[in-house]
């Protein structure tokens, strides 16, 4: 299970710079860069509200989708850190968002 710290306040899985997604798909497939990736699981809470409540209490991401094939830490799609960082502070949509955690291969 994996830890996702986010700076996207305006999320709806944001609590407290912790993700509470189960489930976060980070979106990229040929990144170069950090700004090439995207957090798939993006919800406005404008729009979506507050989702927080709807998490497991550990914090943890269950699922850790990684399509970025560029990336040193995708394994078989799937993010081998225990940890990742998200930004994209005063985001609208996920493609304004970034895995800060990318390591090109």
């Amino acid at each position: 299970m994996n830890k996702i710290n986010c700076v996207v306040n305006n999320c709806s899985y944001n609590k407290s710079d912790i993700c509470y997604s189960t489930r976060v798909n980070i979106g990229g497939k040929t990144a170069n860069e950090e700004c090439d990736t995207c957090c798939g699981s993006f919800l406005d809470k404008k729009l979506y509200s507050d989702l927080t409540n709807n998490v497991n209490t550990q914090c943890y991401c269950d699922c850790l989708i990684c399509k970025v094939e560029s990336c040193e830490h995708n394994y078989n799609n799937l993010c081998n850190l225990n940890s990742i960082n998200v930004s994209g502070e005063n985001a609208k949509i996920y493609s304004e968002t970034n895995c800060a955690s990318f390591n090109s291969k």
